[in-house]
């Protein structure tokens, strides 16, 4: 209840949304009452501040705090690597599942490329297992097994796969993982935006977590000028993950941590994947 609760709130509270419940209140003063100048105010607000953060420089500066340092590639980031990495977590992300569609369009936003992320550095450490994390919420199956399944398309052997499906949040990811793997050192895959929350998360579990962005926004090369200047539904989209990451801070300092007393049972591969 509380999950869904989350969910709700935080989809309202979302820039859209929240900008377009602005300026239909607009619309109701300016239609229905005398507060014609409030309700002028409340619609020209809304759609200017729509405008502006659909503009590529306004957006980037806003997510450019968030990535930060990761926005690079791994190898970029971690200049004494392990030498041997047993477990590479794929954080979960937007999912459906259509049984009928190609294995990677059922991974939405966010999400393909924190898989293709994860079995490009499976790739560089053999002997390495996949753990992707991820629950169900709608669909018949969860995100984990979804993203799985589309790891297992890209060549990976199902016994290197490990879907983790109850997990709702990257709190309850954390918990979950640290199951398996115990406290030796792992790579960690989310996009560079959930980075800075998610490595924070691990690490206060006293996990050694090494940050491997994917899906990095923030554009630093040059681009065309229409593309910067004209607004567009894709930078926008760069504005709500620097928004959604801001709400998503303040509600795990909100949000009760039960995971944290219970003590963590760790479990093999083995018996994981014969469950």
């Amino acid at each position: 209840m509380l999950f869904l609760l989350k969910k709700y709130i935080g989809s309202l509270l979302m820039p859209l949304p929240l900008l377009l419940i602005i300026g239909f209140i607009g619309l109701i003063l300016l239609w229905f009452t005398r507060w014609q100048k409030s309700g002028k105010t409340l619609v020209t607000a809304s759609l200017v501040i729509i405008m502006l953060l659909g503009l590529q420089p306004i957006s980037d500066t806003l997510l450019a705090p968030v990535e930060g340092k990761y926005n690079q590639r791994y190898e970029l980031i971690t200049r004494n690597p392990p030498e041997n990495i047993h477990y590479i977590v794929v954080l979960g992300g937007g999912f459906t599942y259509n049984p009928d569609w190609s294995p990677s369009a059922n991974l939405l936003n966010n999400s393909l490329p924190r898989v293709t992320e994860g079995v490009r550095l499976y790739l560089k450490h053999p002997g390495s297992k996949l753990i992707f994390t991820g629950g169900k919420a709608n669909s018949s199956i969860s995100s984990a097994e979804v993203a799985a399944q589309v790891a297992q398309s890209l060549g990976v052997p199902p016994e290197d796969t490990i879907p983790l499906t109850e997990p709702k949040d990257t709190q309850e990811e954390a918990f979950e993982v640290e199951k398996i793997i115990g406290k030796e050192p792992f790579l960690l895959v989310t996009s560079a935006n959930h980075l800075p929350r998610a490595i924070t998360m691990f690490t206060r579990r006293g996990m050694q977590p090494f940050p491997a962005p994917a899906n990095q926004l923030v554009i630093t090369s040059g681009i065309n000028p229409w593309e910067k200047y004209i607004p567009s539904s894709n930078y926008f989209g760069h504005s709500e993950r620097a928004w959604y990451e801001l709400i998503g801070t303040i509600w795990w300092h909100l949000k009760p941590d039960n995971s944290q007393s219970i003590e963590p049972i760790l479990l093999t591969p083995e018996s994981v994947t014969a469950e």
